[in-house]
């Protein structure tokens, strides 16, 4: 039910997204930033900065694959893949979010690179210890079973398999009645990751925050009759329902990045 509820959101979103000017314009501005190559952008709120160190720690040489999990539309991955060129699997709940990010890796050359899956975090898909290495950018909170989503992660990894990410800790004190993210409140993913089979080797607060979540939230919900006229009612009823409680209960405690090794 929560799957559901969560990648129907997001197919309205992802299938709307493509027509907003005014969307691109404020994510570029407040959560990517400015230096963010347009190609790759993206609605996460990973930096260039923050990609580049992703990508050392990643350590992917040409030739490896890498799976992206929650991928949306994949521009930080495609840049990834082209930066490193190793090979990406981008997997989403969302078809039109795989559809589409599939069009764009054609666009950007890099088609023989990518292929890109629909699956859950839970349940992926993918072959067992198929896969040199994993990364996400913010979504893991959103998974309705992290400890389920961490086992798998380490399950299609390889032994030696590093896994970065960014997500939010989630404060079960502000977060427990919201939709979705109230499902299963994680504050620390050390312990799950370690459960899994993975050692942690990074484990730090991202610096800055939550300004940058708030000025692209705040932007999104004051911009509504705009983004109405660009992209429609129902995803941009979604995207202001969800960034509006957001903003008014503060449900996340930290946004952390995270790097560990499947043992």
């Amino acid at each position: 039910m929560v799957d559901d509820l969560l990648t129907n959101g997001y197919n309205a979103v992802y299938g709307a997204t493509p027509k907003s000017p005014t969307l691109r314009r404020i994510w570029h501005e407040h959560a990517e930033g400015p230096d963010f190559p347009e190609e790759f952008g993206h609605v996460s709120f990973v930096t260039l900065s923050e990609l580049r160190r992703m990508a050392t720690e990643l350590r992917l040489k040409p030739g490896d694959t890498f799976v992206d999990l929650g991928c949306g539309m994949a521009g930080p991955a495609l840049w990834m893949a082209s930066e490193t060129q190793a090979n990406l699997v981008g997997m989403d709940a969302s078809h039109v979010a795989t559809e589409l990010a599939g069009a764009r890796a054609n666009e950007l050359g890099l088609g023989g690179q990518a292929r890109f899956v629909v699956g859950s975090f839970s349940t992926t898909g993918l072959e067992a210890a198929s896969l040199d290495a994993a990364m996400s950018e913010d979504a893991l909170q959103y998974g309705p079973d992290k400890e389920a989503a961490m086992a798998e992660a380490a399950r299609i990894l390889k032994p030696g398999g590093r896994f970065v990410f960014t997500v939010f800790e989630l404060d079960s004190a502000t977060a427990e009645h919201l939709p979705i993210l109230g499902v299963d409140m994680v504050d620390d993913y050390r312990p799950l990751l370690e459960k899994a089979g993975f050692s942690v080797e990074i484990y730090e607060e991202v610096p800055g925050w939550p300004e940058p979540m708030t000025a692209a939230y705040s932007a999104v919900v004051e911009a509504k009759e705009t983004l109405t006229k660009e992209m429609g009612e129902a995803p941009v009823g979604a995207l202001v329902l969800e960034m509006s409680m957001t903003l008014g209960a503060k449900p996340y405690k930290r946004r952390v990045l995270v790097a560990a090794t499947k043992k």
